[in-house]
């Protein structure tokens, strides 16, 4: 999940890192805020929150029965989504990260709960072959994760070679434009307004903060990530250019977390901005299948 704080464009007196090195940066940064999502209450690993606490009821509608399935997720880290699919039936749910740190309490929680379920710990890039080629009959990602990804063709291509044929993509990812806002203080409350960049087009974005999305310490060691953003269109482009059919595109005001101090719980325990802004979206989804050949 990105943490929105401290962003800023690389400026000409700082020596912008290729490409590699910014993913490396980003997976020292993971592993540095794995212990502290660990302890938070945020993810409620102490059994305060369930693996369905994270989904929003639309998702298991678009996911189907997943009975019987091999199900992979894509950017993982804890496993706490991961879970869920075990739970709801399918035949083999694999995690991948490329966070050592995070791999490791997956699968430490994974085990200590009993349930069999395999973590890989692979860059996204090489997912093809951290698995050895195999495939899935559904792919799951999302909730902060393509921000992370600084090519989006290439990233789609990936998914749809670890498809089998007839296999279903599904993304659920924040909103550009969630991540294009930001708080303004008023007079009588916070305002929402757009202060970062919506489109793709300044190159990454980067981030040295010890903050994190979660409650708890500060982040201890690597403070510094790079962000890339992804408008709508792009990712959708991204997705049928790799070969695969788009079947569904959802946006929801429903967040799983309390991004912003306006927000308001909702029905489902998931949160919303109050009745006095406008309804706008935060959250999208996205249905995609492979051809069965």
């Amino acid at each position: 999940m990105s943490t929105q704080k401290s962003e800023a464009p690389p400026t000409a007196a700082q020596q912008q890192p290729n490409t590699e090195e910014m993913v490396r940066a980003n997976q020292a940064n993971w592993d540095a805020r794995t212990p502290v999502h660990v302890a938070s209450e945020f993810y409620g690993l102490d059994g305060s929150r369930s693996a369905e606490d994270w989904f929003a009821p639309f998702e298991w509608t678009d996911l189907g029965d997943l009975t019987g399935r091999d199900v992979l997720h894509l950017q993982c880290h804890l496993g706490t989504e991961t879970a869920a699919f075990a739970a709801r039936g399918a035949a083999h749910t694999v995690g991948l990260d490329f966070s050592a740190a995070a791999v490791a309490e997956a699968r430490r929680l994974a085990g200590e709960a009993g349930r069999d379920m395999e973590f890989v710990r692979s860059d996204v890039h090489q997912a093809v072959a951290a698995l050895d080629g195999r495939r899935f009959d559904v792919i799951y990602t999302g909730k902060g994760a393509l921000c992370y990804l600084p090519d989006l063709t290439a990233w789609a291509e990936i998914v749809s070679s670890l498809l089998r044929p007839g296999g279903t993509f599904y993304l659920v990812e924040f909103h550009p434009l969630l991540d294009a806002l930001g708080p303004t203080p008023s007079p009588d409350r916070q305002q929402l307004r757009l202060h970062h960049d919506y489109l793709a087009g300044r190159g990454a974005i980067r981030s040295d903060t010890p903050c994190t999305y979660t409650d708890g310490p500060p982040v201890q060691g690597a403070t510094t990530s790079y962000e890339w953003r992804h408008g709508l269109g792009e990712v959708i482009s991204a997705v049928i250019g790799a070969g695969l059919t788009v079947e569904l595109v959802r946006e929801t005001e429903l967040l799983p977390w309390k991004r912003f101090d306006s927000m308001v719980p909702s029905e489902n325990g998931w949160w919303r901005l109050p009745p006095s802004e406008p309804i706008v979206p935060l959250l999208y989804a996205l249905r995609a299948v492979k051809a069965r050949g």
